[in-house]
């Protein structure tokens, strides 16, 4: 069963260039993973606030997503620009 879900996190101000810098290789790494199904930032009205929206075969493909070797600096990068913790809200199937 797929594992999909909305991340929503701050992005400090001080921070955003190289939030924004990191997003587009980050998205293309994800695209030749085998396991992801969709894996695309946005930007929310709130100033300041993102969101991720991933998508993976199963929970496993999330796990192999976040040990890539390609993404593991890549993560902590973006980890280290954000404003407090992310919230994840799965989404199931109907």
């Amino acid at each position: 069963m797929a594992c999909t879900f909305i991340a929503r996190f701050r992005i400090r101000a001080d921070k955003e260039a190289d939030f924004l810098a990191l997003v587009p290789r980050i998205e293309a790494i994800s695209r030749d993973e085998p396991e992801t199904l969709a894996y695309k930032f946005y930007r929310l009205d709130e100033p300041g606030m993102f969101a991720v929206l991933e998508s993976f075969t199963s929970a496993d493909g999330d796990i192999a997503h976040q040990r890539n070797p390609l993404n593991v600096a890549l993560i902590d990068d973006i980890l280290a620009c954000m404003e407090g913790t992310y919230t994840r809200e799965y989404l199931h199937d109907l």
